[in-house]
């Protein structure tokens, strides 16, 4: 079988995978299934797809990574910096000293910089898998958040300290001095660069929609564009593409801010993006099950680099290394908590005894994926001599163990602990909304009474029209504030009557939908016209859904 039908089989799998949970009704995460379909396809085809490994690097972890900084709630992620930056930096480098000293203490045929490298790149965390996992049972705001602002910023510095590990392989030695000095240009000059190529990218599309217009769909490729451009800039002169990406997705948010962009380029661009996320990472499992049959078929050859004969070895390995994983990851979580938990009781702060159950949740939360597989995938196949890079077949073998592993560890215990935990959550949010809404309710009415005004019409009967339009809207600002929580009306009530206002809503919506159609059907109105209204009424239906 030809490798582009094999990627479509790839691509296929990762369509059906989310089918294929619903309708056959599994209790199992949705990464665990498309690594089984993948499987499936590798014993069909007979043949598996080879990449580049450079390609693979640059083709998934751009786009991934530009999209966690773009999303990311900034103010989660500036509250609680100490734990997060304590858990995306100092918890990367407490586990790659430690799983790389054991790596190398299990097996000592692997070399010490290769032990480092794989550690590293077992240390950054997948939230994506992690969503899947806690779906039916979903985990708590303000912990997602810091879970995300993690898994932001160890993607960064595991990748960052895996390529460290690499070049010592490849050159044969290591020095501190020198690697204080390259990280600094690599985490600076990336950061740099990804601010600079968005806000250069945005500048220069503002003045072209200024000065010649722009298609409406330019925004949106320009957008997808964005994150490869300052991957391959940074990397150019030798700093971090990585943290270019992450640098650029960030600041794309606070452009963002700007409201520039028109509303259906806004629903239009999620839409795209929500699709390129789910396809990346699903064809990242798919291809780590697409894989598995290869890479077990040699396993012979990968138990030889180890110094044993029997391929259970590699499984004990690879189980010791996710029980090392978990337990250092769960000390540097208590201990962190702790810190934080006592700074902010020093700062006047009420704050609950850490509960052992949100420790443990935490230290689960440590789920393995995307980013894991394509960082292991994309070592050397050779040294600078030419030389096969040593065991780099079986720190693939132990990063597909471990991440299959950490998957069905974290589905069997993170949903039944999720049930009773009792995480703190974020008092100023709700208010923030409340006051959010308020102020827009104001400044939609004030507006509507200046459109109003500046319509100035002569005809009695026009000027008439104008009135009874302008006191719709103003009347539906109007019970929006009358209906403000502050103002006395019961929570919980309002909370009724609006899922109730929803509900009537959507069934009208879904009804003018039907005769729509039912009148395209008859020919009654034109097909052009038929998409034209239904369009409408999807964006009133998104409306309600958001």
């Amino acid at each position: 079988m030809h490798a582009i039908e094999v990627i479509l089989m790839m691509l296929l799998a990762v369509a059906g995978s989310g089918y294929v949970v619903r309708v056959f009704r599994l209790p199992v995460p949705l990464p665990l299934v498309q690594i089984a379909l993948g499987a499936g396809i590798a014993i069909a085809s007979g043949s598996g797809v080879v990449l580049d490994p450079q390609l693979f690097f640059l083709l998934l972890l751009p786009p991934l990574l530009f999209l966690d900084g773009w999303r990311i709630p900034k103010e989660g992620l500036f509250r609680d910096k100490g734990l997060i930056l304590a858990l995306a930096l100092g918890l990367v480098v407490f586990t790659v000293l430690g799983v790389g000293l054991l790596i190398h203490l299990l097996i000592p045929a692997m070399p010490l910089p290769v032990a480092f490298a794989l550690a590293a790149i077992l240390s950054p965390t997948d939230p994506v898998a992690l969503s899947a996992i806690a779906s039916r049972n979903p985990i708590p705001k303000r912990l997602m958040h810091v879970l995300e602002g993690e898994s932001l910023l160890n993607d960064a510095s595991g990748l960052v300290c895996f390529r460290f590990a690499v070049a010592a392989m490849l050159t044969g030695g290591f020095s501190l001095a020198s690697a204080a000095t390259t990280f600094a240009w690599l985490a600076l000059a990336g950061l740099g660069i990804g601010v600079g190529v968005t806000l250069a990218i945005t500048l220069a599309q503002r003045w072209l929609s200024r000065t010649v217009g722009e298609d409406s769909g330019a925004p949106i490729l320009i957008s997808l564009l964005t994150p490869f451009g300052a991957y391959l800039a940074a990397e150019h002169v030798h700093a971090s593409g990585i943290l270019a990406a992450v640098a650029a997705g960030i600041t794309m948010s606070y452009v963002e801010l700007t409201g520039r962009a028109l509303a259906t380029t806004r629903l239009t661009r999620s839409a795209v993006w929500d699709t390129v996320q789910f396809t990346l990472n699903g064809v990242v499992f798919v291809l780590l099950g697409e894989q598995l049959p290869s890479i077990l078929g040699a396993a012979s050859a990968t138990v030889a680099e180890s110094g044993h004969e029997s391929v259970g070895w590699l499984f004990l390995y690879g189980f010791v290394i996710i029980v090392a994983l978990a337990l250092l990851r769960f000390v540097w979580v208590l201990a962190s908590l702790r810190v934080a938990r006592w700074l902010a009781v020093r700062r006047g702060m009420e704050i609950k005894p850490i509960s052992w159950n949100l420790v443990t949740v935490t230290s689960l939360a440590g789920v393995r994926g995307a980013i894991t597989l394509a960082g292991v995938l994309s070592l050397p196949l050779t040294l600078t001599d030419g030389t096969p890079f040593p065991t780099r077949n079986l720190a693939i073998f132990l990063a597909m163990t471990v991440i299959l592993f950490s998957l069905l560890a974290a589905s069997i215990a993170l949903p039944r602990l999720l049930r009773g935990l009792d995480a703190p959550e974020d008092p100023k949010e709700v208010q923030q909304e409340d006051h959010a809404r308020r102020e827009a309710a104001m400044a939609g009415i004030e507006a509507v009474e200046r459109a109003q005004r500046a319509m100035a019409p002569d005809d009695v009967a026009a000027v008439e029209v104008t009135t009874h339009a302008a006191a719709r809207v103003i009347g539906s600002y109007q019970r929006r504030l009358r209906e403000d929580p502050a103002g006395g009306v019961d929570a919980a009530v309002l909370k009724q009557s609006d899922v109730a206002e929803i509900a009537l809503w959507l069934a009208g919506l879904q009804a003018e939908r039907e005769t729509i159609y039912r009148l395209a059907r008859a020919n009654q109105i034109s097909d052009a016209m038929s998409r034209k209204l239904v369009r409408e009424i999807d964006l009133m239906e998104t409306r309600f859904q958001a």
